[in-house]
């Protein structure tokens, strides 16, 4: 079988390997589709070769269906519908006995510490499983895993139905969280420096702001009244939006840093201090936020069709790398048994 693996140097490279059976307590699913994201990014950039052991077969964003079920394994068949939760925590670190397994301190996060869903075949532990619904599309489903990041994110900010929210960054997840957080019941605007990912959000029925023409800060201050957004997503990854988020942000707001920045930032927290501000980080989710996540799909609260961008081969996905990158595509998928 095929798989997309990431070989340092920003090289990925398509190899042929033998599939295993699954050990106990394992399945193998036949991979429908993975999504390609901006954690996939950091990892063909070199951002976490401290991290990763190479050639790493990557990929956490993905649907499919149940090809093997390995002994002790009880509740799935062959051919159910499913996605991965790719989480894999120890259960006795001081994290996870607090009830965060999530964010275990040991944490194996597949398809980063452990190899991921761009193969043919994939060998999972059973208890990542999360069951796809009849009649949900796969290439849908796909979607699962970022929708529940955005979830998360908007649950850990506790945004309240009326309140104001900021989304800085419009790539996939800032949309992803602008869309959770208006269905929440939030207002709010997107602050996006390119013109065509502009153009997708308004269509989506988003303001949003280009902060090279328009003050932000003069801006958000007249949308809420010179008060201040209630919360603020710095999305973007941005020294300098990290830098100005502090100044969006009302008297006790909060601001959800959810992208992965490679380097420490500089914070203003002269800011945070004069305003008491709450500083929060999120980082990828529960089951709860998963079982949402698929709720949300399946009743078509998620524009899947606007979200995927273009579907592609295995054996293009370097190139689809390349178009992320550069802000031609929103979310791309690899079909992995295309050819």
């Amino acid at each position: 079988m095929q798989t997309a693996a990431y070989t340092g140097s920003s090289t990925i490279e398509i190899r042929e390997i033998e599939p295993t059976e699954p050990a106990a307590g394992e399945v193998r699913i036949r991979v429908a589709y993975v999504g390609l994201c901006g954690t996939d990014l950091h990892i063909i950039h070199g951002n976490m070769d401290a991290r990763v052991e190479t050639p790493l077969t990557f990929g956490h964003e993905m649907s499919g269906t149940i090809d093997a079920v390995g002994s002790g394994v009880t509740g799935w068949s062959v051919g159910d519908a499913v996605t991965v939760m790719p989480l894999d925590w120890d259960g006795t670190c001081p994290a996870c006995l607090a009830g965060n397994t999530h964010i275990c301190q040991n944490l194996n996060f597949i398809g980063i510490d452990s190899p991921g869903a761009l193969q043919e075949l994939w060998n999972v532990p059973a208890e990542t499983l999360v069951r796809i619904p009849a009649g949900t599309a796969l290439d849908a489903a796909a979607l699962v895993e970022p929708v529940a990041v955005a979830v998360h994110d908007v649950r850990r900010s506790e945004l309240l139905p009326g309140q104001k929210a900021v989304v800085i960054g419009g790539g996939p997840i800032g949309v992803l969280i602008a869309t959770v957080a208006r269905h929440f019941g939030g207002e709010v605007a997107v602050i996006e420096l390119d013109p065509q990912r502009r153009a997708q959000i308004e269509a989506l029925g988003f303001t949003t702001i280009d902060p090279r023409e328009t003050d932000q800060v003069a801006w958000v201050e007249q949308w809420t009244g010179g008060a201040g957004a209630d919360v603020v997503f710095e999305v973007s990854g941005a020294a300098a939006a990290v830098l100005g988020a502090t100044d969006l942000a009302k008297v006790r707001g909060t601001i959800v840093v959810v992208a992965i920045h490679p380097t420490p930032r500089e914070i203003n927290l002269q800011r945070v201090f004069w305003r008491e501000l709450r500083l929060l980080g999120a980082r990828v989710y529960q089951r709860v936020d998963f079982e949402t996540a698929i709720e949300l799909i399946a009743d078509g609260v998620i524009p899947t069709e606007l979200m995927i961008t273009r579907v592609v081969p295995l054996a293009e996905t370097r190139a689809a790398f390349d178009d992320l990158e550069a802000g031609r595509a929103m979310k791309i998928l690899v079909d992995v048994a295309a050819r």
